[in-house]
């Protein structure tokens, strides 16, 4: 499976529907059976993640085998599972997200789709442009330390 990559602006109509970016499109995959498939759930912040069918298919086939019988787990699953929805592009090539996901992300028109490898973020545009005001180049810099620890980057 491709990595995504970039940021794209997209508004939501008044049934809460966005038209897919023809720079995102390029990138989802076809050719194959429901690549106009995907998932979406909540982040583990106030963003949404964006699924292709195929991604996702990878994802529960991992949370499959974890033990019900840990609370965690069940915790996990309820946070994690509870409100993914499938959507499908229709033929104007939109997309509809789910007011529940909406108002869970706190989406009420401008978003902003943020790669993510094998995933997309949708974010409310303003708290996506906030979360980069508020972080300083001496965080960012402190954050990939610590996160990529002694790899080496070119």
């Amino acid at each position: 499976m491709n990595s995504f990559l970039g940021e794209f602006e997209a508004t939501l109509d008044t049934k809460g529907r966005f038209l897919l970016p023809g720079g995102l499109k390029k990138q989802l995959p076809t050719g194959g059976e429901g690549d106009n498939l995907f998932v979406v759930n909540r982040g583990f912040d106030k963003y949404l993640h964006f699924y292709p069918l195929q991604s996702w298919q990878l994802i529960v086939a991992q949370i499959k085998e974890l033990n019900d019988f840990d609370p965690e787990v069940r915790q996990f699953k309820l946070l994690f599972l509870g409100g993914a929805t499938e959507v499908e592009i229709d033929s104007a090539g939109r997309l509809l997200l789910p007011a529940t996901l909406r108002e869970f992300a706190g989406i009420t028109k401008d978003i902003v789709l943020a790669s993510s490898l094998d995933k997309i973020h949708i974010w409310d545009a303003g708290k996506y442009k906030k979360s980069f005001e508020e972080f300083s180049p001496a965080q960012f810099s402190a954050l990939a330390s610590k996160v990529m620890g002694d790899k080496k980057i070119n």
